[in-house]
């Protein structure tokens, strides 16, 4: 599909409506308001960041504080190189009370359609918002997503979705299968191991790449913004090389090293795991390696090998959808996995005016790409708005 936006000549006293309350919501609408440009941020739950104030207690951020502030202000050194969840939320509540956004809570947009130059959002309560521009911000990890597993509606056990999971204290004792080895569900396994569950094991599809989150001081994320764009065979090689030096073979847990490069993993949208406690627990016998979920029958859990097994309780690490098909799904603005067609600053070319941010996951780091995105769409929203002014 083209991406170069034909001519948008939007009404310039009708604001830029961003849609998520998010990072990079709250990025581009302080981008717009520094460069002149009304930006009103529609958020459907009660306060801004609500996926932070969401997540499970353990979390901090994979990257490094320098390299995860959002434009116009740094995150407090008194938060340390790895922020946690909580102080991310503290972190955006000020940004948004800094920049003096305008954040209209409460409000969730279930349509946008286009409307000659305009854009008309349909929301909550039967508002009908008319706006210059569009930057939808909902979000990578917007709706849990549950395999269609047989068996899974009649399964007797407890199986949830690993967004309800905040601390270890609920499953002390028991014995708890973990879901899927992304970087959620290497660390509620680890966080479980830690916190007193009796048996931990974590079942695994596709074997990860897992990488240390810094060495000899030097941050993975660093890494990744020095590779991104070098030749994918190269990357490979050097993702190979670097695992062998930096990361044990735990092929004799279960976990032997993948078969497949780390660039050619990144371009299939799977991540490297982190490692902040999974490589210990694995070695010390605390989270054992098991095969993938294949079915549920009863109050048992079936494996890919056969083997049946009945935890206590089941956790689905199983990753999300980006549920942006009834929002903008009829403008034909999204590939066949759901995510848009373009990103940042480019418009689709069917709709001009329409922006996405915040819909992959890079290596080089979320908030650092989302800040990049945010100063990138504010500027090309601001030169339409001056081209329209005359």
């Amino acid at each position: 599909m083209a991406t170069t936006p034909l001519a948008h000549s939007p009404h310039p006293d009708h604001p830029v409506y961003v849609i998520g309350g998010g990072p990079g919501g709250l990025a581009v609408a302080a981008a717009l308001r520094a460069r002149g440009v009304r930006a009103v941020v529609l958020e459907k739950s009660d306060a801004v960041g609500a996926s932070w104030r969401t997540h499970y207690d353990r979390l901090r951020l994979h990257t490094t504080r320098r390299l995860s502030a959002l434009p116009g202000l740094k995150i407090p050194r008194s938060f340390g190189r790895w922020v946690a969840r909580a102080d991310v939320v503290r972190y955006l509540e000020k940004y948004a009370e800094k920049h003096e956004l305008e954040v209209v809570t409460g409000v969730e947009v279930f349509r946008v359609e286009r409307s000659e130059a305009e854009w008309v959002l349909h929301a909550t309560g039967g508002r009908r918002l008319v706006g210059s521009a569009v930057v939808v911000a909902t979000g990578f990890n917007h709706t849990p997503r549950l395999p269609e597993w047989p068996g899974r509606d009649t399964y007797e056990g407890e199986l949830s979705h690993a967004r309800t999971y905040r601390n270890p204290e609920p499953y002390a004792g028991k014995d708890v299968l973990v879901v899927g080895i992304g970087n959620t569900g290497a660390e509620i396994a680890a966080d479980l191991a830690d916190g007193g569950a009796k048996r931990v094991r974590l079942a695994v599809r596709t074997v990860p790449h897992i990488v240390k989150r810094t060495t000899a001081g030097w941050p993975a994320q660093r890494t990744g913004i020095l590779v991104r764009r070098l030749p994918r065979a190269l990357v490979d090689r050097m993702g190979a090389a670097m695992a062998r030096v930096g990361t044990p073979d735990l092929s004799a847990h279960g976990l032997p090293r993948p078969d497949t490069g780390l660039a050619t993993r990144m371009r299939e949208g799977a991540v490297p795991v982190q490692d902040v406690g999974l490589i210990a627990a694995v070695r010390a016998g605390k989270v054992e390696i098991v095969g993938a979920v294949e079915a549920f029958e009863g109050g048992e859990v079936i494996l890919a090998d056969g083997t049946r097994i009945t935890p206590d309780a089941v956790i689905a690490a199983t990753g999300y959808r980006r549920a942006l098909e009834p929002l903008v799904g009829h403008l034909d603005v999204l590939d066949g996995r759901g995510r848009p067609v373009v990103q940042g600053a480019r418009c689709p070319r069917e709709a001009p005016g329409l922006y996405f941010t915040g819909f992959t996951n890079p290596i080089s780091g979320m908030l650092r790409e989302l800040a990049i995105d945010a100063e990138k769409i504010a500027r090309r929203i601001a030169r339409s708005r001056r081209a329209t002014r005359g």
